[in-house]
């Protein structure tokens, strides 16, 4: 028995209101980078599915850069390191280099794909030039008095490049080796958040938040004119080029993207992102990108939701949106079908998703969504039930992928949710039960002596899972729950449980990484071994498969476990599955394949063979 990653749902970049978010995209115009939490991801535009996760970071990334030979990508975090990587694979570090002593913003590459300039905010110096292959030091960064926003080189020679930043001045450097030769003050009014040389190196540009559009020459670095004033009526904070260096695009917190022709200094297509009446400020622009190398004119704005927005001249509206979590995903469950071809994922920040498994497009759902973290999933008859930290049950329409109706106040925070196939809900809150017939409160059961911890449900069976470390059984009539047994074999409190699909079996995991398996019927172990005990860490979601021969676990130790009840000691392995923790797992494809979820945002699908 093997498990293999067969794919990766990505996260989305990670996005900071009023501040712009770097995309990059590699020579070919096929892949496009970003930096989501701890990780840099690498994906096809054409095939979202088909990606490719950079871990080697230990701090929050920043921003990733393809070299122009596209083969090694260099990321920045906040901790002041820069990593250059190979990008077929994303997992053979060429080299690390500690540029400052803070958060890098920007990281640009010479056209030769020798040298690179990191910026962003230090406290002795705010960015330095390096050789990609050695981290040797090919010149330095200065003229500025804040932060750095943004960096970019001319792709030619003679070698120029620009720094931007907070104190509203756009310094240009000589190279090779950089150093410092002009500073353009006055014309920006505020921060100026990116800047960009033109292909062919002739023109350079710079955006900021006072709306402002302008131009230099490409080698001296001499301000040439200034357009698109009062076109933007919100900050700009991204720009990028046409490979024919005659027009380039802006994206603004006006919720528009914007493309311009450089000579005429017009605006020629005006995209408005989301709702045409009104204002969203989860619709605003904070990246963009126009990938050379295609022959269809795409180009790929960001969200500050983290949606990536296809645009194209021919549209007025995005042609595809991609969507995704760029929070930690703290809940993952199945489709109420049953067959393993939807996943429902909630993050930290309470948004929820839906994926469709065959594709990887994930589709964020409608409605008044969590305010806060969501903690676990129930499906049953085409809705899908979730709870979240906000103290609220919502209640969601598979089909239409939006939240239908008033959330549900819960009594105290919820620790999990579950159904029965008679479409009875059941919520484990701090002080007890809460039960749901019809989407409206029917019953509860207050639990004085043990916290409730997590919940599961089968036909009229619940059991829940306690502070106390105990399983306790009851049946449920619909409106009132009985305990009928309760298990006390557990060293550390409860913390996941599962019903086997025909309620045979059930699995409890606890705090201490220990998972028991027992005969419902008479609460015995059903292990000779009595316990699966690999996970370090809280054990935070178990899957049976359909004949109820094997699970799937994940826990905050960052593993995923395959088990196998006939051979207890034969258990597969994905260690590091997701970085700060796995929350969620499913079986999904017909049960040929398992699912996670976690700190990372990403949802990664494992081939498992050889089941026995």
């Amino acid at each position: 028995m093997s498990v293999t990653i067969d794919k990766i749902f990505a996260a989305s970049p990670v996005t900071t209101r009023g501040q712009p978010t770097k995309l990059s995209t590699d020579v070919k115009g096929e892949r496009i980078a970003y930096a989501s939490g701890k990780s840099v991801f690498v994906r096809s535009i054409d095939d979202p599915s088909n990606c490719k996760q950079y871990t080697g970071h230990t701090a929050q990334t920043t921003v990733a850069r393809f070299s122009p030979s596209g083969f090694y990508i260099a990321s920045g975090d906040a901790s002041g390191s820069v990593r250059v990587w190979d990008s077929l694979e994303a997992v053979n570090t060429k080299g690390e280099y500690h540029i400052i002593s803070g958060r890098i913003n920007d990281i640009a590459w010479d056209g030769d794909s020798q040298r690179i300039i990191a910026v962003g905010d230090g406290r002795d110096r705010f960015g330095h030039c390096i050789t990609a292959d050695s981290g040797n030091s090919v010149g330095e960064v200065s003229g500025h008095s804040k932060v750095i926003n943004s960096v970019a080189i001319r792709q030619m020679r003679p070698l120029r490049a620009a720094t931007v930043s907070d104190d509203m001045a756009m310094c240009f450097l000589h190279g090779a080796p950089f150093k410092f030769n002009s500073k353009s003050t006055g014309l920006h009014k505020s921060f100026v958040h990116d800047t960009a040389f033109s292909p062919d190196g002739n023109t350079l540009v710079t955006v900021g938040a006072d709306k402002r559009i302008q131009l230099y020459d490409g080698k001296t670095g001499e301000p040439t004119k200034t357009i698109g004033e009062n076109e933007h009526t919100g900050s700009i904070l991204a720009v990028s080029w046409s490979s024919d260096s005659k027009r380039f695009v802006t994206a603004s917190a006006d919720q528009t993207v914007k493309l311009w022709d450089v000579e005429a200094g017009s605006v020629v297509k005006t995209w408005k992102i989301g709702a045409d009446d009104g204002i969203n400020v989860q619709d605003q622009q904070v990246g963009v990108v126009w990938p050379h190398g295609r022959t269809d004119g795409l180009i790929i704005s960001l969200s500050l939701s983290g949606d990536l927005n296809y645009l194209t001249e021919g549209s007025s509206k995005p042609i595809k949106v991609i969507q995704g979590h760029n929070k930690s995903i703290t809940a993952l469950g199945g489709g109420s079908d049953g067959k393993g071809n939807t996943l429902w994922t909630g993050s930290f920040d309470g948004r929820v998703c839906s994926w469709d498994v065959s594709s990887g497009v994930a589709t964020a759902i409608d409605g008044q969504t969590h305010t806060n973290q969501v903690t676990e999933f129930a499906t049953i008859s085409g809705r899908t039930y979730s709870v979240g930290w906000d103290d609220t049950l919502r209640i969601a329409d598979e089909s239409a992928k939006t939240f239908t109706g008033a959330s549900l106040k819960l009594a105290a925070q919820p620790q999990g949710v579950a159904s029965s196939s008679d479409g009875t809900v059941y919520v484990a809150t701090a002080t007890g039960v809460e039960i749901y017939a019809q989407d409206k409160l029917a019953g509860k059961l207050d639990i004085a002596d043990g916290q409730p911890t997590a919940i599961a449900a089968h036909g009229a069976l619940v059991a829940v899972g306690t502070g106390a470390h105990a399983v306790r059984l009851y049946k449920s009539t619909g409106t009132t729950l009985t305990q009928t047994a309760e298990v006390k074999n557990s060293t550390a409190p409860i913390s996941a449980l599962a019903f086997s699909r025909d309620g045979a079996l059930l699995a409890a995991g606890n705090t201490a990484g220990k998972i028991y398996a027992y005969k419902v019927g008479s609460g015995e172990l059903a292990l000779a071994t009595d316990r699966w005990s690999a996970h370090t860490g809280r054990v935070t979601g178990i899957a049976w498969n359909a004949q109820g021969t094997h699970a799937v676990s994940g826990a905050l130790d960052t593993n995923v476990f395959v088990w196998s009840l006939a051979k207890p000691g034969a258990r597969v392995k994905a260690l590091n599955a997701h970085k700060d923790g796995v929350y969620g797992v499913a079986w999904v494809d017909g049960d040929k394949k398992v699912a996670s979820a976690g700190g990372d945002a990403a949802v990664k699908l494992w081939g498992v063979e050889g089941l026995q």
